[in-house]
């Protein structure tokens, strides 16, 4: 008797369920709680930096807290760097964050992301004695493309909790201590450095030296920043995500 001839099955016909083994529904590994989804993401060239924001789970404590953020926050920040990746600015909402950062491609940040939310997922939930996911299952990025787009940009992070307290007085020369800010090197004055600020300042930056030309010297081509800005709706991340 001769040999069979195997038959090479479509895609949709060897995805049926067959008794056992072979694909099912639902089978195959489970993602951790926090794993960042590896779904394809748009390309983009390496001199245009990234807005990312990584919101978080319901289920979450707020992180806007001082003792967080020099014990594990910034921590994390600062050891996210790689030469593929790293965060230029960032500011810590109570239930979202936003950074700018810069990656080489699509994979690299994606890959410095996970980085990122794992470290700092881990060290919240250490120590804040939780368990479970402390990240929302992806995070939101948009390229930044111009030096406009780049200067609106680092006035809505760095000025961030303005854009949420839209009836809160702030002090002339505020810096806002959860961000980056006080290491920003753009305002248009000297920071003014007292109480928080002044211990801040005398730290080393978490974050890292930006080397994409648009956050070097393009942005700057509309003028400096100011600390009494207050920044407009965010043209996408508002609109996505309500932040």
């Amino acid at each position: 008797m001769g040999r069979k001839q195997d038959i090479q099955l479509g895609l949709d016909l060897a995805r049926k369920p067959s008794g056992r083994g072979g694909w099912r529904p639902g089978a195959g590994r489970k993602k951790k709680p926090g794993a960042v989804s590896h779904d394809a993401r748009p390309q983009f060239k390496d001199r245009y930096p990234q807005h990312v924001t990584m919101r978080l789970d319901a289920s979450a404590p707020s992180i806007a807290r001082e003792w967080l953020m020099a014990k594990v926050i910034r921590p994390a920040i600062r050891k996210s760097k790689k030469p593929s990746f790293q965060v230029v600015e960032f500011n810590v909402l109570s239930n979202h964050i936003h950074l700018i950062v810069e990656a080489d491609d699509a994979r690299s940040l994606a890959r410095g992301m996970q980085g990122l939310a794992i470290r700092i997922a881990r060290g919240v939930n250490s120590a804040t004695h939780r368990t479970g996911k402390l990240f929302a299952q992806r995070y939101h990025a948009r390229t930044i493309k111009n030096p406009t787009d780049a200067r609106y940009t680092l006035r809505y992070v760095l000025l961030n909790r303005k854009h949420h307290a839209a009836e809160q007085r702030f002090a002339k020369g505020w810096i806002d201590p959860f961000s980056s800010a006080v290491w920003f090197r753009g305002w248009n004055a000297p920071v003014r450095t007292s109480g928080v600020t002044y211990q801040l300042a005398k730290l080393a930056p978490p974050t890292a030296v930006p080397r994409t030309w648009l956050l070097i010297k393009g942005w700057r081509n509309a003028g400096e920043l100011s600390f009494d800005d207050r920044p407009a709706p965010s043209r996408s991340s508002s609109r996505l995500l309500g932040t």
